[in-house]
């Protein structure tokens, strides 16, 4: 397998978790695509994913896989245990809704902030600004990790008592939003305690 990728850009961030929590990540090759020099607006790359977005997963028989929630369901699927989208219909229904609350709500309202409502990657990759509907974002990312920190009252983590996709979404969008000066709110003492059980996972080394 090989990974198209920037390392350290969140939805990377969230394949490589994915890989690492499986035991796959040393089975897979990654391939750096320089996306500050608009090397995803190749020809070349395009030709993999026309949205021009990383990371993409390419299978050995040639087989290409963007979008990281379908890189993980791919991913998840190679191997057995641990499972990281459910073990049955209705935990599996039960991670996916959850996953994609916090995917739109934290991970994708903070990268909405990011590019439309500050230099973001800079004017040669951000062509188009939008400072009010980035603002508006990021209050929706402010809300949303208040609504996290509730869900963490009475298990470890957000899907329940093990980690599953939806905290791989989650660390890479507390990530972001650290990077993007999104602070946490400080009495948000539940997703402190996660933080600190996340960065202590094994796992977390191959961010390095």
């Amino acid at each position: 397998m090989r990974i198209y990728d920037y390392k350290g850009f969140p939805n990377p961030t969230r394949v490589r978790l994915a890989l690492a929590e499986k035991g796959l990540h040393d089975e897979v090759e990654f391939l750096h695509v320089d996306v500050p020099a608009g090397e995803h607006r190749t020809p070349e790359f395009l030709a993999k994913n026309p949205s021009g977005a990383v990371p993409v997963l390419e299978l050995d028989d040639g087989t290409i896989l963007s979008e990281s929630t379908a890189i993980t369901e791919y991913l998840d699927h190679v191997t057995g245990a641990p499972t990281l989208t459910g073990l049955d219909a209705k935990e599996r229904g039960v991670i996916h809704m959850l996953q994609r609350k916090v995917e739109d709500g934290l991970l994708d309202a903070v990268s909405n902030y990011f590019h439309f409502a500050t230099p973001g990657l800079g004017p040669d990759i951000e062509t188009y600004e939008n400072a009010g509907y980035g603002e508006r974002r990021r209050a929706v990312a402010l809300k949303t990790m208040e609504w996290m920190d509730g869900k963490l009252v009475d298990s470890d983590f957000f899907a329940g008592d093990r980690l599953t996709v939806v905290d791989i979404t989650a660390f890479a969008g507390f990530a972001f939003a650290d990077f993007a000066g999104i602070e946490t709110p400080a009495n948000f003492d539940n997703i402190a305690a996660w933080k600190a059980r996340m960065n202590a996972r094994p796992s977390i080394a191959v961010l390095a």
